[in-house]
């Protein structure tokens, strides 16, 4: 049976254009269930004994959920005990269409073969299909729709014997009003919660409710403490008479009463508007895109250089004026104010469930309680939940449901518990929750794709590749690495040339264009390196197996060779896909160690040392035009073989080797930019690295002027050759420090799409291209690399998305989403095994160098731990010393004593766990001497003797 729809759509230059399209229905789209008779189906989903225990429906029964359900109350769906649901076709486009997250949430829950969920194709089927009638809204025509199916599905199942507390179709919906016509045609139909909250072994669904309106009504005050924000219409309309500009929320983390939005302009016409106090940030929350109105310029105010502690305590619904009032005023008398604005709309919520604390309230059987949030830029959640006393001391998921206007905090529902709280198990579970990095394990479907083992190279893949099995190719990387993307080798060539060559894991063979392999590898973009943990952006078989070079296996590679000279001048290159047979798996100081024997000349250690001569030299030559070498502390733990604890905790020390193997990984990256882009100028994927703007620098040039060293940072070249020449005699670590923070000046590089940029330039390497090629096992880009390469050299076929550079750029973009996620996740990964690492060692005594200067604090560095620590100078316990902060310098008198960036201190370090959830490394002055302010250096002695004892 054949109809027709037709609607019309606007086109872009302005005009209206008519669709028609057939729309087929058919008699032969079956119910699913077990317990029909009538249709022809081989497999059925849904359960003869569908029975969930609910004290409105005693009888067995199937669930029918409305748009509006799924929308908002999937936290419950997915619940193991809700089964033998049915998703209709139109529920399942409307979702489709409103929330991709929720859309991805519904198709998990479906493909779930034990949750018994069912689609039904009720838009093509015969008896379920309905025509919009004259006057009706899209929204009503889905609901009706959703009625009939339910009344059908009720009707086929209905079987003479099966009797009163016979099989029922229960529609579920929170809208009255369709509740009310569901009722009028005799269907079976409840309001979701009163559902929930009648299912009798399962209490703990309730808390996972999100509120309705009724719910957030009932829990707001009369008081209204916050502007209505206005409707998107008067919004957008802002927007374009250019009143309004329309940017990302991005809250503080050391001030709830501050934040700033990011507006995106045209090139680097992108600007910050900074917004303070609650009334302007107004039921802002963090990464939402908001509208902003700029206040006038005599109400531009600074930065706030106050670090506000969070005393972990709930504040009522009053807002805290005397804290806002210290904030602003503060910021008032500072000089360099910036255009500062309010908060007038919301054009899109990025809320998600969020990781942190329950806050049990003081009030004896109250079911209302403050959710703390682990991330500190996100406010305080109020929940309603029965389970206050289990849940306190856990770690829990909490989802927000809405915000009035009338309430200090945002109203939400409980989602789930993630364990007991300082466990290591629960923290590393948060951890990737609170960075978005995807952890789950891979599916049956992306596993499908796999290579099925035992798998060995074809002679038809000899065929297809370059054989260097012959040559002396050998890997150097960390120890304990098994990922192994790249391998090197270096030899003399008959004509006294060298044959240098980088040897890349040819992950792009194994994983094909658009397939559930190659897509979960883009969505993941990275493999994410914690302590002790890897969380893989491909399946084990491929990363540390089939497309690891592992020594003595033969492997395929994508290979880039150069003929160069001895002065590392590159003659000739060549990219070829090969199969190669590493020599040797090397560690960094086991490469090192063979470089330095003079008794070693085996073929190795040869290769080696020809690598290493050439990298100096290369290395040399890239400083010379100008690369920056700059600094950071990395740290390494190392862990008890049983408990898996950090014993011991060091700053990475850096070899030659290391340098080696970095300058030929650059060198192969560049070689192929420049190749990719010279064969796809409108879709290469490379990478940059812009020039900081001029302000960044600000902090560095102050730090250097205090010990009398100009920085000039006119361009990379004399940034580079200022550091090369900043001494200060008497203060070796000088020139560290230095290029620690100019690290911070720096910009973060991202990848991009050659046709969507004209910038390609590399700050921090001086080269005009660049890009990633060289880890295709632990990056996505990568592998977008090898495929535009591979068509390049004509040894693979392309296809429409490769060529896309609308589409490269929407990839790019998550790729460096993810990218920045990762390094914050294996930030806080250090940061929470350096906790467990102090818990046992009690208080120690070191020195440090302070890093920077604050209103009210110093920042001090421990170079042996790698570590930084704030001591705070003014207390809520006690009363503060006398404090004088200069920003020109800038400098912090304490009483009688100033302090400079890069003074010398003596601290101690100890943890501070007062409060769970945000245990901190605690630091306090023991050098110089402040009277009321320093501590006596405590016995650290005793402490380390003890452990000896224990262990």
């Amino acid at each position: 049976m054949l109809k027709s729809k037709t609607f019309v759509k606007k086109t872009r230059s302005g005009g209206v254009l008519k669709v028609v399209r057939e729309h087929y229905l058919r008699d032969d789209i079956w119910c699913g269930s077990e317990v029909c008779t009538e249709c022809k189906q081989d497999s059925t989903v849904l359960q003869r004994d569908a029975c969930i225990e609910s004290s409105l429906c005693p009888y067995p029964h199937y669930l029918v959920p409305d748009t509006n359900v799924v929308l908002h109350q999937i936290d419950v769906l997915e619940d193991p005990v809700i089964r033998n649901v049915i998703i209709l076709q139109t529920v399942l486009q409307e979702v489709r269409h409103r929330s991709a997250p929720v859309y991805k949430r519904l198709k998990d829950i479906i493909h779930e073969q034990g949750r018994h969920f069912y689609t039904f194709t009720n838009e093509h089927h015969r008896e379920t299909f309905i025509e919009r009638e004259p006057g009706e809204s899209a929204n009503d025509q889905n609901d009706r729709a959703i009625r009939v199916a339910v009344k059908w599905y009720s009707q086929h199942l209905k079987t003479p014997e099966s009797g009163p507390d016979g099989l029922k179709v229960v529609l579920l919906t929170n809208d009255q009003g369709n509740k009310l016509k569901a009722e009028e045609t005799g269907v079976v139909v409840y309001k979701f919660d009163e559902y929930i909250k009648s299912l009798i072994g399962n209490p703990e669904l309730v808390d996972c409710l999100a509120l309705s309106n009724d719910d957030k009504n009932e829990i707001t005050s009369s008081k209204v403490l916050f502007p209505e924000h206005l409707p998107l219409s008067k919004v957008q309309a802002g927007i374009k008479s250019g009143s309004f500009l329309q940017g990302t929320f991005r809250a503080s983390r050391d001030n709830y009463l501050e934040a700033t939005v990011f507006v995106q302009g045209e090139g680097e016409d992108s600007t910050e508007v900074l917004i303070q106090g609650l009334q302007n940030l107004n039921r802002a929350v963090h990464q939402d895109v908001v509208a902003v109105q700029l206040l006038p310029k005599n109400q531009w105010v600074a930065p706030s250089s106050v670090v506000l502690q969070d005393d972990g305590a709930a504040k009522d619904d009053n807002v805290d004026e005397d804290e806002e009032e210290k904030v602003l005023t503060g910021a008032l008398t500072e000089t360099a104010r910036r255009a500062t604005g309010k908060v007038v709309g919301i054009i899109k919520r990025n809320w998600r469930p969020f990781c942190g604390m329950l806050n049990v309230s003081q009030i004896k059987e109250s079911t209302r309680h403050l959710f703390t949030p682990a991330d500190r830029r996100i406010p305080r959640i109020r929940i309603e939940t029965r389970q206050a006393s289990t849940l306190a001391g856990q770690r829990i998921m909490v989802a927000i449901d809405g915000w009035p206007k009338d309430s200090r905090y945002p109203n939400g529902h409980f989602v789930r518990s993630l364990g007991a709280a300082g466990e290591k198990d629960t923290e590393e579970e948060v951890l990737l929750l609170e960075h978005d990095v995807p952890h789950q394990a891979f599916s049956q479907a992306v596993l499908s794709f796999l290579p099925k083992m035992p798998w060995s190279i074809t002679p038809e893949d000899m065929a297809q590749r370059q054989d260097l099995r012959h040559l002396t190719v050998c890997s150097v990387d960390p120890p304990g690495c098994t990922d192994i993307d790249d391998a090197l080798h270096c030899r003399e060539l008959e004509n006294g040339k060298l044959e240098v060559g980088v040897h890349i894991a040819d992950v792009s063979h194994f994983i094909r264009p658009g397939n559930a392999l190659d897509k979960e590898a883009a969505n993941r973009g990275t493999t994410v390196y914690l302590c002790g943990k890897r969380i893989d952006m491909v399946p084990e078989l491929l990363s540390s197996n089939l497309c690891s070079l592992r020594s003595n296996v033969e492997r395929f590679a994508f290979s880039c060779i150069w003929e160069m000279n001895h002065k590392a001048e590159i003659l000739k290159t060549r990219f070829t896909k090969s199969v190669i047979n590493s020599k040797a798996s090397l560690t960094y100081a086991e490469a090192q160690m063979r470089i330095d024997d003079a008794n070693k000349n085996d073929d190795i250690t040869e290769s080696l040392r020809g690598l290493n001569k050439l990298a100096k030299i290369l290395k040399k030559k890239r400083i010379e035009n100008g690369a920056l070498t700059l600094s950071s502390l990395e740290v390494r733990f190392h862990m008890d073989s049983e408990t898996h604890d950090p014993i011991d905790l060091q700053t990475k020390e850096l070899m030659e080797t290391n340098s080696m193997v970095e300058e030929f990984m650059l060198l192969a990256n560049i070689s192929v930019a420049q190749k990719i882009y010279e064969e796809f100028p409108e879709s290469a994927l490379l990478r940059k690295h812009p020039a900081p703007p001029p302000s960044n620098y600000d902090i560095l040039i102050k730090a250097a002027k205090s010990k009398n060293v100009m920085i000039h940072t006119d361009s990379a070249k004399a940034l580079a050759d200022s550091l090369d020449g900043a001494k200060v005699d008497g203060f070796q670590y000088f020139n560290t420090l230095l290029r620690i923070l100019a690290t911070r000046c720096m910009m973060q590089a991202v990848y991009f799409c050659s046709g969507m940029d004209s910038d390609f330039h590399h700050y921090g390497l001086a080269s005009p291209i660049y890009t990633h090629f060289t880890s295709p096992i632990r990056r996505y880009a990568d592998i977008i690399v090898h495929r535009l390469l591979a068509v390049a050299i004509g040894a693979d076929s392309t296809y429409p998305d490769l060529m896309d550079k609308h589409k490269q750029s929407a990839l790019c973009n998550n790729l460096n989403y993810r990218h920045k996620m990762s390094q914050y996740a294996q930030r806080s990964s250090v940061a929470f095994h350096t906790q467990l690492f102090f818990k046992t060692r009690g208080i120690l005594n070191e020195k440090g160098f302070v890093l920077f200067v604050r209103k009210n604090a110093i920042i001090v560095l421990i170079p042996k731990f790698g570590l930084e620590g704030t001591v705070f100078f003014d207390s809520k316990d006690k009363a503060s010393p006398n404090l004088v902060f200069d920003e020109e310098g800038p400098t912090l008198k304490v009483e009688q004593h100033t302090f400079h960036i890069f003074d010398q201190v003596k601290v101690t370090i100890s943890l501070d766990d007062s409060n769970i959830q945000h245990q901190k490394i605690r630091m306090a002055l023991i050098e110089p001497v402040i009277p009321g302010v320093s501590v006596p250096a405590p016995e650290a002695e005793p402490q380390a003797k003890k452990r000896k004892l224990d262990r």
